[in-house]
C-alpha cells in the first residue's frame, strides 16, 4: 500500500482506495462468518471525531473514538476504545496499567500491528493481529450502550453493531481486553 505523507496530511491514491475496500471486505466477511448483522453508512472520508460527527447525526448508535498507543519501550501496543465525546487522560491510563509512559503509535506501527492507516483506527483492525499482540482497553460506559458505531477499517464508512455482537466479535479475535473507567 502506498501512503504519501506531506506534513500531517496523508494523500490517498487509487491503490489506497482499493486497499481500504479490501480491508472493509475482510471485516464484512468476518461479521458474516460470525453471523453478526450490521448497519452500514457511507460518508466522505473522515480522519477525526470532529469531522465524523457531521455524518453521525442521523445514526442511532453510541459512536466510539479509537486510539492506538505504544508503551515507552515500544514492546506493547494498545487499542483504546471510548465514547467519542470523552477525553482520555493518557498519563492516568499509563499509571493505571503500569507500563511506563504511553505515546501514540506511529503510522508504521499502526500498519504493522493492525494493518490500518491513520483515520481508520478501529477494533475491526484486530482481524489483522493474529498473534493477539494488541491489548484493548474499553470504556466501561460502553457496556450501557445498545448499539456501537465503528469504521470497518475504512474511514469512508461507519458500521453499527449491537454491543453484544461487538463483544462476540471481540471474543472471536482472541485479543486481551479490559474495561476501564475513562
Amino acid at each position: 500500500m502506498s501512503v504519501s505523507t506531506v506534513g500531517i496530511v496523508t494523500l490517498w491514491s487509487e491503490q489506497n482506495d482499493y486497499s481500504l475496500r479490501m480491508k472493509a471486505d475482510d471485516v464484512y466477511r468476518v461479521l458474516q462468518q460470525l453471523d453478526i448483522p450490521y448497519e452500514k453508512y457511507d460518508h466522505p472520508p473522515v480522519f477525526t471525531v470532529a469531522e465524523a460527527e457531521e455524518h453521525w447525526k442521523e445514526i442511532d448508535a453510541t459512536h466510539c473514538k479509537n486510539l492506538f498507543f505504544r508503551d515507552k519501550k515500544g514492546r506493547q501496543h494498545y487499542l483504546v476504545v471510548l465514547r467519542s465525546d470523552k477525553q482520555l487522560a493518557v498519563k492516568s491510563l499509563s499509571r493505571s496499567i503500569g507500563r511506563g509512559r504511553l505515546s501514540f503509535g506511529s503510522e508504521e506501527r499502526l500498519i504493522k500491528w493492525l494493518g490500518l492507516t491513520p483515520g481508520s483506527v478501529s477494533p475491526f483492525g484486530l482481524i489483522n493481529d493474529p498473534e493477539n499482540h494488541v491489548k484493548v482497553f474499553i470504556d466501561r460506559d460502553l457496556q450501557q450502550a445498545s448499539k456501537l458505531g465503528f469504521h470497518p477499517n475504512d474511514n469512508r464508512v461507519t458500521l453499527v453493531v449491537t454491543r453484544d455482537n461487538f463483544m462476540k466479535y471481540l471474543e472471536w479475535t482472541g485479543n486481551a481486553y479490559t474495561y476501564f473507567d475513562f
